[in-house]
């Protein structure tokens, strides 16, 4: 930071942590390196809502839109649901929370009611990416296995993009965070019979980030201590928060950088041991594999550990099946999760066993890490170990690849002119206009 930041920033200690938490994230600066960064994480956002369209979630969700596109609220809503069906949006480790499909929406439903420059659009996503993923870093862990941080940290992040267009006042800001905070929930139950849910997750916290904000610039007011008061999100619903997290480390990188990229079209979760079974794919022949042992940590196994999925979606929440598909065929795509793709691994998922290792369980959230041991017929066994995986701030997609990703989203959601919207979202960041977003 520069000195006046530090020194705005330094006496945001005598304030709660929402209103340090807004004073660290106006006094921080932005450079063009940011910019650019978010307007390739944007971008990838973008074509995840517009592919969203083409699913069963999604055309309910563009059904429930109808005679409800004149409110601002509304649109986020449905424009955050279709950004988190597709199991290919961003993913932050640290705060296991998925920053674009909570604040993206908030930006583009703002935009098209009032006139934003491009600069401003960005910019707003990147606040909101900043709050929700200090607060999400601030939960603990005991929070994720009852909580869908995504749900309950992404209301943050929605008000914090929605505060910064509607250009509310610190005081004004802080009474959108307060009313967001409270408004916070989602949770897991959903998985045990695969309903849709979790779009939803992200919907509401997208939409309750935009009418906490539109509420707070009519002087509508809301708890200054939301986060560390006496009955508020860390006492209600963190069993071992670490408060401090929220204001930690304040020159670090703004953490849209160290924000994840998915490649496979899964849970997260899945992802260490998919890269590590692509890798072995290559190396044996299914035939001969006997059996295969699966070690995670500790949260992908109460989130993943799912040998028997019955749906697409729980295919994309199985263990079992991410790693039996990968080895099976070499990829994996959005076809590796249809019944057809289903059956075809029927046979290798139920000799799969999957557990937590001490050491990826202690190193998470900070690092997602898992390994693949395949044991042949022979006797013989190849293992493949993964710390982080593809798509991640250590092994990052580049620019072209990114780029490259959100074409085949595009082409997925049959956008007919992908190149105005990859041009002119990334042009954003050089001083181009909002593109026209409207779904």
């Amino acid at each position: 930071m520069n000195t006046e930041a530090n020194k705005l920033f330094e006496s945001s200690f005598d304030l709660t942590l929402t209103e340090g938490l807004i004073a660290l994230i106006r006094n921080k600066p932005v450079a063009q390196d940011d910019m650019d960064i978010m307007a390739l994480f944007t971008l990838d956002g973008i074509a995840n809502m517009l592919a969203g369209r083409r699913s069963s979630p999604g055309e309910k969700l563009m059904a429930y839109l109808q005679g409800r596109e004149g409110d601002a609220g509304r649109r986020a809503l449905v424009m955050g649901g279709l950004t988190h069906i597709l199991e290919v949006d961003d993913l932050h480790k640290a705060s296991v929370v998925h920053p674009a499909c909570v604040t993206i929406p908030a930006a583009i439903a703002l935009s098209q009611d009032q006139p934003t420059s491009g600069a401003d659009f960005l910019k707003a996503i990147l606040f909101g990416f900043e709050a929700c993923t200090r607060v999400g870093m601030a939960v603990g862990k005991e929070h994720y296995k009852v909580w869908h941080n995504t749900a309950t940290c992404g209301t943050f992040g929605g008000a914090m993009t929605a505060a910064t267009l509607l250009s509310l006042s610190d005081k004004e800001c802080m009474y959108a965070l307060g009313n967001a905070g409270t408004q916070s929930a989602g949770l897991w139950e959903f998985l045990n019979t695969g309903a849709m849910s979790k779009h939803l997750h992200a919907g509401r916290a997208a939409e309750a980030g935009i009418v906490s904000a539109q509420l707070a610039k009519l002087g509508f007011t809301g708890p200054p201590s939301i986060l560390e008061g006496p009955q508020g999100f860390f006492a209600g619903a963190c069993p071992d928060p670490d408060p401090d997290a929220v204001l930690r480390d304040p020159d670090a990188p703004w953490q849209v950088h160290l924000t994840s990229i998915k490649p496979w079209p899964s849970c997260r979760h899945t992802h260490p041991v998919i890269d590590a079974a692509l890798e072995l794919s290559g190396k044996i022949k299914v035939k001969d594999i006997d059996y295969v042992d699966v070690i995670g940590y500790q949260a992908a196994i109460d989130v993943c550990d799912r040998p028997n999925p019955e749906t697409e979606y729980e295919a994309k929440f199985s263990l079992q099946h991410c790693v039996a598909i990968s080895l099976l065929d070499g990829e994996n795509v959005f076809a590796s999760y249809n019944s057809s793709a289903r059956d075809r691994a029927d046979g290798l998922r139920s000799r799969i066993t999957v557990s937590a290792g001490e050491g990826y369980s202690a190193a998470y959230p900070e690092n997602w890490g898992g390994e693949v041991t395949v044991h042949l017929r022979d006797g013989g066994e190849i293992t493949a170990t993964r710390n982080a995986c593809k798509g991640d701030p250590e092994l990052p997609l580049d620019r072209e690849q990114m780029i490259l990703k959100a074409r085949e989203l595009l082409a997925f959601a049959s956008v007919n002119d992908a190149n105005a919207v990859v041009d002119g979202v990334l042009d954003m960041a050089h001083g181009g206009d909002v593109p026209d977003l409207k779904l």
